[in-house]
């Protein structure tokens, strides 16, 4: 932010200085500072969603139940 701030502050300079090439400078440079901001804005809103892969929880799998076997030939 402190880079945003500090372009602004800059454009306003060179218009009260009357530095119009300047300015328009600053302005190409705050806004590729503002569409960097906004590009990890949604990476970071991207990276903390979750994503359901569809993945069964155990309750899904363990539903069925086992009994022991009594006679040690079966196992």
């Amino acid at each position: 932010m402190d880079i945003r701030d500090n372009l602004i502050a800059r454009i306003v300079e060179a218009e009260r200085e009357g530095w119009g090439g300047e300015a328009e400078g600053r302005k190409v440079s705050l806004a590729a500072a503002n569409a960097k901001l906004a590009q990890l804005d949604n990476l970071l809103t991207r990276r903390s969603t979750a994503v359901n892969l569809g993945m069964p929880t155990f309750a899904d799998i363990a539903t069925g139940t086992t009994t022991a076997a009594t006679d040690p030939r079966q196992l």
